[in-house]
């Protein structure tokens, strides 16, 4: 696929196909495609952990608040959670990470793992004590992002819109997903 048709494909997913399971060894090849990519000063503050163990995955997942706008949803049932997840760190003993570089890895990894035939969830609304405290980390990590990964089992489509109109997701069915997005014309500040 070319990369216009890959960036499309890359939505957002929060339901997965948990019978096919996702490797710590997936998770370093994500991570190996990040270290790739330019970061500020080319510091390389970002750190990972990978979680891809089912009884870690269920502590992990138990901490995470999943799709804010669809408001009578709790998260995915059994049977559709993820297969593993990648958590974006920086250290408080190495330095702050920027945001430009925190923004450059979770698009990778979401590009990286979407080529391979999988989906993921950035997500910066999480428990971050608790996650911290389930991985034995101390106060210098600073979490910074929960990456959810797994094979895609819900159907995401994008929905043009034109700005101003409502920027909500929402849901069609069980088990398809909207996702409206304004059209180029309306990005445009000097038409």
């Amino acid at each position: 696929m070319d990369f216009k048709e890959l960036v499309k494909a890359n939505r957002t997913c929060r339901r997965y196909d948990e019978s096919k399971s996702i490797t710590r060894e997936d998770l370093v090849g994500l991570v190996d495609l990040v270290r790739y990519t330019p970061c500020g000063k080319n510091k390389q503050a970002l750190r990972f952990a990978l979680v891809a163990d089912e009884e870690t995955n269920a502590k992990i997942f138990e901490n995470i608040f999943w799709a804010g706008f669809l408001k009578d949803w709790d998260g995915p049932v059994e049977g559709e959670r993820p297969g593993g997840y990648i958590l974006v760190f920086d250290d408080n003993n190495y330095g702050r990470a920027m945001p430009e570089d925190v923004g450059i890895a979770g698009q990778t990894l979401s590009l990286g793992a979407r080529a391979e035939g999988k989906a993921v969830c950035i997500s910066k609304a999480f428990k971050e004590k608790e996650i911290k405290e389930i991985l034995g980390l101390g106060d210098n990590m600073n979490l910074l992002l929960v990456v959810s990964v797994g094979y895609p089992l819900e159907k995401v489509v994008i929905d043009d819109i034109h700005a101003g109109d409502d920027i909500k997701y929402y849901r069609d069915g069980d088990m398809v997903h909207h996702v409206p997005k304004i059209v180029t014309e309306d990005l445009l500040i000097n038409k």
